[in-house]
């Protein structure tokens, strides 16, 4: 048997006198004839074992090279496995879920992510010419596309309790840079189910509001959301705690004026002279002697009072938040407006507007929400109420005391390719879809879902004469991949009234009445 360097190595850990006697040779002489044999036979008498010495020393000698080699090679095994246990080191994740790097130990991830929305809009009628007011162009909904929403951000934790994102906006603005901040917070999540969360995120309000912007069934919005959240900026900044179990959530914040304010906003503020002078608005410390800061408080609770699984369930929920603007707040113009479009996505002008509502006022919004999701079928509804009272007049603003602006919104969807509406427990929001299967060129169709709805909001109450419009809405959503969406929404503008005191511009009297009808489309992707 030919023998190996592995079998040379074994022997020699077994033991040195295995090698040797299996290298020995026996020989044998013959008394009469004085010949030597390697075997024994009839008149020979054994003289005793035989070694070659040269060739034992070379045997030797490699089998303590072979040993040297072992070490070398197991010190190079417990190198590269100290090395792969290193927390320092870490491994990188390209998958739907995105870019993601995260270290062995599990105590730091980081994700980068991402969204970008084109929208396109075509307004089949877009002024109504009925009402006596010659509409100009300066009257109508313009057509065109624009990026509505290009968003980036990083998001991760370190040491598993605590969570981190920041995130920017680079379609946002209204002249300031702070106004592309969205999320730009700190969570820790240390002890159960509990969350506290500090910096700029999104205040707990409403349904629509908490599932973002990639997951809404229609491309823009409801009205009362827009109005009574987005516009004014649903990011802002301050303290917030969560909790939240499969069946409930519950969730508060104290918070601040938006990072960057909102579209319900000012941008100018006047002079000590009367005259108004450039003044970015948003900026948290209010400088140059704009005035104080507004607070609110603002919770949600949400439940699921039945629930077969994830693909059946009624969900339920209500919101509630209370928001003081200080007198000097701002000053001169530099105040706050309740403002709509009408489902519009590229030309979003204010069809409807409040004006500047009085400083020293007292916003209280009161929310109910509810959503069916039966397998491909899903409903939602949403009522939201804003009360407005004050404590003095103010020059320039409306005087207002006891008011209410109301709005509420309801639709419903299918899937015709069977998927059902995901929806996220922890924070009672609808979340990221994934089709059953994928577009492809091998009979993959994506997801295919229709829906229809209703939305209306009233902004006229009391002093206030923002407006009151109504919409019908038809849309068709494709997800050719989880990570891929395209929309086709169709607007019907069944109702708009404007007061004739209203007084801001003459768009709102050539709209009265309605007969605006839009196609609106959008193309999505984010990661």
């Amino acid at each position: 048997m030919k023998l190996t360097k592995l079998s040379l190595a074994m022997a020699s850990l077994i033991g040195a006198g295995f090698a040797t006697n299996a290298l020995a040779l026996d020989l044998y002489v013959d008394t009469k004839t004085q010949q030597l044999f390697a075997e024994p036979g009839p008149g020979r008498t054994k003289l005793g074992s035989f070694e070659k010495v040269e060739d034992q020393a070379a045997q030797k000698a490699e089998i303590e090279k072979i040993k040297e080699d072992l070490a070398l090679k197991s010190n190079a095994i417990k190198s590269l496995d100290e090395h792969v246990n290193d927390p320092s080191e870490g491994k990188l994740h390209i998958n739907e879920k995105g870019i993601k790097f995260e270290s062995k130990d599990g105590n730091f991830d980081m994700a980068i992510n991402g969204r970008m929305q084109v929208d396109a809009q075509m307004n089949v009628q877009n002024a109504n010419t009925t009402t006596g007011v010659s509409p100009t162009s300066s009257d109508q909904l313009a057509d065109g596309s624009n990026i509505r929403r290009a968003r980036l951000g990083v998001e991760g934790s370190f040491y598993k309790d605590y969570e981190y994102k920041f995130e920017y906006d680079f379609s946002r603005g209204n002249g300031t840079v702070a106004a592309g901040i969205t999320d730009a917070y700190l969570n820790w999540k240390g002890y159960s189910n509990l969350g506290v969360k500090i910096g700029s995120f999104k205040e707990p309000f409403s349904l629509e509001e908490a599932t973002s912007n990639r997951w809404i069934t229609f491309i823009e919005r409801n009205m009362a959301v827009n109005s009574f959240s987005d516009n004014p900026n649903a990011y802002k900044t301050g303290l917030g705690l969560t909790w939240s179990e499969p069946r409930w959530t519950a969730a508060g914040a104290l918070m601040t004026e938006p990072v960057g304010g909102g579209w319900a906003y000012s941008t100018s503020k006047a002079t000590s002279t009367g005259g108004l002078a450039g003044q970015g608005n948003g900026n948290n410390n209010r400088n140059n002697g704009s005035g104080d800061m507004g607070w609110e408080i603002t919770g949600r609770v949400t439940g699921l009072p039945w629930f077969e699984d994830k693909n059946k369930f009624l969900h339920i929920g209500a919101s509630g938040s209370e928001r003081f603007m200080p007198n000097n707040l701002g000053g001169g113009d530099n105040r706050m407006a309740y403002t709509a479009a009408v489902n519009s996505n590229v030309d979003r002008s204010n069809v409807l507007n409040t004006s500047t509502i009085a400083l020293g006022s007292t916003l209280t919004r009161m929310g109910a929400e509810s959503a069916f999701i039966y397998g491909p079928f899903s409903a939602q509804a949403e009522y939201i109420q804003t009360d407005i009272s004050n404590s003095s007049n103010a020059a320039n603003a409306q005087y207002v005391n006891g008011a209410t602006l109301q709005g509420y919104y309801g639709y419903m969807s299918y899937f015709l390719t069977g998927e059902s509406r995901a929806y996220k427990a922890k924070t009672g929001a609808f979340d990221r879809l994934k089709p059953n299967r994928n577009f492809d060129m091998k009979g993959g169709l994506g997801a295919w879902e229709i829906a229809a709805g209703y939305d209306y909001l009233n902004l006229n109450s009391k002093g206030i004469n923002g407006g009151e419009a109504s919409t019908a809405k038809f849309g068709v959503n494709w997800y050719p991949h989880s990570h891929f969406k395209v929309m086709a929404n169709y607007i019907h503008v069944l109702d708009v009234q404007q007061s004739a005191a209203l007084g801001f511009n003459n768009r709102g009297k050539a709209w009265d009445g309605g007969n605006l009808d839009m196609f609106e489309m959008r193309g999505q992707v984010d990661f």
